[in-house]
């Protein structure tokens, strides 16, 4: 259902390969968004980042950094005054992006100097491309062609408990006027429950969150479960109204294919991130 696209970027600093993107076809029929989702392939920087790392608080050398996002944007004809970034804190903030914001003196950088801390952004404005990073929390997308408004969405475990999808529902609904059973979201790469071993304070945070969460997770060991992450996520979505049928998830672990994906958990202390975005057209 998903795809693999390969693009090509001309060679700087090194040889690299093509620059390869995920998309979801769950927004394929809509010439009004445009979307990605970023993998480590087809940047400059070096091991440990190799190569297409997106994240300048990681180590890396920020030069490399630089030419990474000029490629990733670039795909795309984004200009840096149209990357929409908020720093991430793993809560349930929503950052509404409105013409009042946008129109400071500053805009976008200042959402980055003046550290606003959220976990979700939603807009209805056109051309500016609302992003989060990631590197095995989950990346959601969400468009309402109704009333023409997106969200991207950070959803680590303790944004998950936080019901953070839910919550970018909300907001949009409050701002927009969204009905969630308009929505399409797409549910991007993140650890899957194949690698995501977690203990009892992370199931009793999806407890709260999810009461059927046992539904997502297997017990390994005692106090031990693999949890589906994802899983949890459709059924938070689900819960809000979102259609199941307009949910699509890409299927692919961050742990697992770590030739295509950084990850946190299976390449720590030192990794890259990704980079997931959303626009609406005009």
């Amino acid at each position: 259902m998903e795809g693999i696209l390969g693009m090509t970027s001309p060679p700087v600093h090194q040889a690299t390969s093509p620059l390869a993107l995920i998309q979801s076809n769950i927004f394929r029929d809509s010439d009004r968004v445009m979307h990605a989702f970023s993998t480590r392939q087809g940047g400059v920087s070096r091991v440990p980042y190799a190569t297409l790392n997106l994240g300048m608080s990681v180590g890396d050398d920020p030069e490399a950094v630089e030419e990474n996002r000029r490629r990733f944007f670039g795909t795309f004809d984004i200009q840096p005054s149209q990357v929409v970034r908020v720093k991430q804190v793993h809560g349930d903030g929503v950052l509404t992006v409105g013409e009042a914001l946008v129109s400071r003196q500053g805009f976008p950088n200042l959402l980055l100097d003046e550290g606003y801390a959220y976990d979700a952004l939603v807009t209805n404005l056109a051309d500016l491309a609302l992003v989060v990073s990631t590197a095995d929390c989950l990346p959601i997308l969400i468009h309402d062609p109704v009333q023409g408004a997106a969200a991207a969405v950070h959803a680590g475990w303790r944004g998950t408990a936080r019901r953070i999808a839910a919550r970018a529902l909300e907001a949009m609904a409050a701002a927009y006027g969204t009905d969630p059973g308009d929505c399409r979201a797409a549910i991007g790469p993140g650890i899957r429950g194949c690698c995501y071993e977690v203990d009892a304070a992370v199931t009793e945070a999806m407890a709260g969150a999810l009461p059927a969460w046992e539904a997502h997770a297997v017990a390994t060991r005692p106090a031990r479960w693999r949890l589906d992450l994802a899983g949890v996520n459709r059924a938070i979505l689900e819960a809000a109204g979102v259609h199941p049928d307009r949910i699509a998830d890409v299927s692919l672990c961050t742990a697992c294919r770590t030739d295509l994906f950084f990850s946190h958990r299976a390449e720590k202390p030192r990794t890259g991130r990704m980079m997931n975005l959303i626009l609406l057209r005009a």
